[in-house]
């Protein structure tokens, strides 16, 4: 008789928690959650899933628009209900949360509802109710930042942007990472005026800084203005008939209305209250727990994955580091996390799909490298007149010709990537990329045949 409660308590039912839980589970050890919100964490709830639904309606826009140029005509002006838009997504989000719960179930999982902070390093207290476990992991993702500004209370955050009682006719977006960038497009294709305000002079700037100047400029193509070097000094708000209107004081001087102001300014790890310091967890100064390569703590029962030891903040990163978690604890250990050649996507209007180094990095790294671009109107824009361009590049090592960078501009680049992706863990040479017949006539074959590099 083990002198535990559990072999595994996982403190989070977010994408990595249940990910760590389920396969615990499976292996027959006995295993405990705990989750006060819904199940599904970020991604599930606030983030990805309902993100992207809402960017596949913002791109209807403008598909009915480039349909005219392909002899399709609408009987009617096309109209946007976004009451429709939302309860269609709650209904997709309240689906795949029973499918977490079943996946727990199926697996033995033991779900506990409440919010769990750790009393020592093998024992959880769920609001009131202790377990106590050999292995307790910390995977309680992240929340939303607020900038200490005047008036901040009349902004919202991502979290809040999801629910929406109604589309704003004017939004001021502020930040410029892929929240802001991906909040702002989904705004502007539903119809919203959107200014988006970033403190800095180019967009995503944790990426190839060619993927946010070109970015930048098919945003504005689009209707969005863009302030940048500039921030918000303050919000105000007054009542205007029957909406709040919000007066945004920039550092630049400007003033802006809105109906809405969305503050995309970064997230923090989600420890406040857990109990962590009290049990002597290090932390970081922004919250994130300190974790080493087997994603311990330097109280070793204790672990963390996921947004809340804040490495590498994405869903897949993840679900992987709960694979080798559960892999080293209750398996042989095959599973080791690397974060090389993670791929990526930004579902900005248009898409971002990017993996591997960008040139900048590429040139600190390894010294010289080859540079190829290309930018072009896709074939799908020709007919129907739509001004909208795919950008492209490789970064190859000058003296390996090994490809370490694949970055992308343009319609479905993510899906595009994620098969570049796989060449790039396999080591591929820019003479392999090459040798690769190209599917044609496809966007995707001209990172096949791109043969000459800039200068």
């Amino acid at each position: 008789m083990s002198q535990y409660d559990y072999d595994l308590f996982t403190i989070g039912g977010g994408s990595g928690g249940v990910r760590a839980a389920r396969f615990a589970g499976q292996t027959g050890a006995r295993v405990g959650i705990a989750e006060s919100r819904d199940l599904g964490g970020t991604c599930v709830n606030v983030g990805c899933i309902p993100k992207k639904l809402m960017s596949y309606s913002a791109h209807y826009h403008s598909d009915f628009s480039d349909a005219a140029g392909y002899g399709w005509s609408l009987n009617a002006q096309p109209s946007f209900d976004w009451n429709t838009l939302i309860a269609n997504k709650d209904r997709e989000i309240a689906h795949l949360n029973d499918i977490y719960k079943r996946l727990l179930d199926g697996a033995n999982v033991a779900l506990h509802r409440g919010f769990a902070t750790v009393e020592d390093a093998h024992t959880v207290n769920v609001d009131g109710r202790r377990f106590t476990a050999k292995h307790i992991l910390v995977a309680t993702g992240g929340y939303p930042e607020r900038p200490d500004i005047p008036g901040k209370e009349f902004g919202i955050t991502s979290d809040d942007f999801f629910h929406l009682k109604a589309l704003p006719k004017r939004a001021v977006v502020l930040g410029g990472g892929y929240i802001a960038v991906e909040l702002a497009s989904i705004l502007n294709g539903l119809g919203s005026e959107v200014t988006l305000v970033y403190r800095r002079d180019r967009l995503l700037r944790t990426m190839d800084a060619d993927l946010g100047v070109f970015l930048a400029d098919e945003m504005a193509k689009k209707g969005i203005k863009l302030v940048f070097n500039a921030n918000i000094d303050a919000v105000e708000a007054a009542q205007a008939g029957e909406h709040v209107v919000k007066t945004v004081r920039l550092s630049n001087g400007d003033v802006l209305e809105a109906e809405c102001v969305l503050f995309a300014t970064g997230r923090t790890p989600n420890t406040s209250k857990l109990g962590l310091e009290k049990v002597g967890v290090a932390l970081e100064k922004n919250g994130a727990i300190k974790v080493n390569e087997n994603f311990e703590s330097n109280v070793p029962a204790i672990l963390a994955v996921g947004d809340v030891i804040d490495r590498v903040a994405l869903t897949p990163v993840a679900l992987a580091e709960a694979m080798a978690v559960v892999s080293r604890l209750f398996g042989n250990g095959e599973r080791v996390m690397s974060y090389q050649n993670i791929p990526t996507a930004v579902f900005s209007h248009p898409n971002i799909g990017t993996v591997g180094l960008s040139e900048e990095q590429a040139r600190k790294e390894v010294g010289e490298v080859k540079i190829f671009k290309t930018d072009f109107k896709p074939l799908k824009n020709t007919l129907s007149r739509n001004t909208e361009r795919t950008f492209m590049k490789l970064v190859v090592d000058a003296r390996s010709d090994r490809v370490l960078g694949v970055h992308m501009v343009g319609s479905e680049a993510g899906e595009i990537v994620q098969g570049f992706a796989v060449a790039l863990q396999c080591g591929a040479t820019k003479a392999q990329f090459d040798m690769t017949i190209g599917i044609h006539p496809t966007s995707a074959e001209e990172f096949v045949t791109m043969r000459t590099p800039v200068a």
